[in-house]
């Protein structure tokens, strides 16, 4: 396992963090699951309130290893409130279920929308709680995860309220780039969320994603694709169990630059997906918006990029049903509520038949609602 400094708070953190949305089943597969997590080298664990029992399976499972303290770094995630009472109320009882007097990192979770940011900038908003909690001791450092759009990223970062951002970013969406190079301009943790699924649902990839990536798995090239880069702390393993842990820390160690091999791969996607898109690929540069009915082009146009290109049509229809159905963690209209009223074509500096293509991309991808686990 190798380990990298979290931006200024310089905590040494593991590359690899145990995500724990996933480990609900029981206390003791948590317990199984964090012991199996620590003995492979990883020192960093996360959770939040709103991952049903999760602070709860955690702090039963540091309690049966009764692992020393200093030797493990935890994060919870609390969403923005309005007010600091309701802020400091919940701090007090994450810590309660985790049964710890402290958090190493605290998140604001979920800042996803312009009022969200409002709230962390008024005077006597959530921060005054979060503030006064780094002030006793109960929490050790400040961050914040994001679903947001990039604009809002950048502003939250700018704010300099926070020594660390989880977030999305990875090989198959780049759009965070961006907020990733800022982040590491000012010296904060940069924390990857959900590369394995978000990223791609990389753990069940189709054929033709396998051919174009190998001799590496999908899911391996975008961890190296991840962890060559320096300014990355650490990738989420959300592990539902301890055999879950296995594949993902075999790689722990290849933090390099890409190698030959790798930069191989990197081409060769780009170049098949550029041949097989020809003229209607879409390449996400955001001019587009914002479309009068409220839908994401370019975030339908990219699903639709994946499904044509790799075939990644299941995690398009995974992540297409989410519209409409999860509110600010994924916002937007579907995109059959597109009505043709050419707003966005003479913005687009490829001139694509968006119209069309959302369409197109309606037909492929729309299915059976998806819901937020805390939805």
């Amino acid at each position: 396992m190798r380990y990298r400094r979290f931006g200024k708070t310089n905590l040494l953190l593991s590359v690899f963090s145990l995500g724990t949305m996933r480990y609900l089943a029981s206390e003791e597969m948590a317990a199984q699951t964090v012991s199996r997590a620590i003995a492979l080298g990883i020192n960093h664990l996360e959770t939040a309130k709103g991952y049903g029992k999760s602070e709860q399976y955690l702090g039963y499972a540091l309690a049966q290893l009764a692992i020393p303290r200093s030797q493990l770094y935890i994060t919870t995630k609390i969403s923005p409130t309005p007010d600091s009472a309701s802020m400091a109320r919940q701090i007090d009882e994450s810590l309660a279920r985790l049964g710890i007097d402290y958090v190493d990192c605290l998140a604001v979770h979920g800042l996803n929308t312009e009022e969200h940011l409002s709230w962390i900038e008024a005077k006597n908003g959530c921060m005054q709680a979060v503030q006064q909690a780094v002030t006793d001791g109960r929490v050790r450092h400040v961050g914040f995860s994001t679903h947001g759009p990039l604009e809002l990223i950048l502003a939250a970062i700018a704010t300099d309220l926070f020594q660390f951002v989880s977030l999305h970013y990875y090989y198959f969406f780049q759009r965070n780039a961006p907020a990733v190079a800022l982040a590491a301009a000012k010296d904060m943790g940069v924390f990857i969320i959900s590369p394995a699924d978000k990223g791609g649902q990389l753990y069940t990839p189709p054929p033709k994603l396998q051919e174009l990536c190998a001799p590496l798995s999908p899911l391996h090239f975008n961890y190296r694709f991840l962890l060559s880069d320096s300014r990355i702390t650490t990738l989420s393993v959300g592990a539902a169990n301890p055999t879950e842990l296995d594949w993902p820390l075999s790689i722990a160690d290849s933090d390099g630059t890409l190698n030959p091999t790798e930069t191989e791969i990197l081409q060769r996607l780009q170049a098949h997906q550029a041949s097989v898109l020809g003229p209607d690929q879409c390449s996400q540069c955001y001019a587009c918006l914002p479309c009068p009915e409220a839908i994401q082009i370019p975030e339908v146009l990219r699903l639709r990029n994946l499904a044509i290109a790799y075939d990644m049509t299941n995690f398009g229809q995974y992540r297409y049903r989410m519209f409409e159905n999860a509110g600010h963690w994924f916002p937007g209209m579907k995109a059959n509520r597109c009505n043709d009223c050419g707003d966005c074509l003479p913005k687009c500096p490829e001139q694509l038949n968006i119209p069309a293509l959302l369409q197109d991309a309606h037909e492929r991808l729309n299915g059976p609602v998806g819901r937020r686990l805390w939805s």
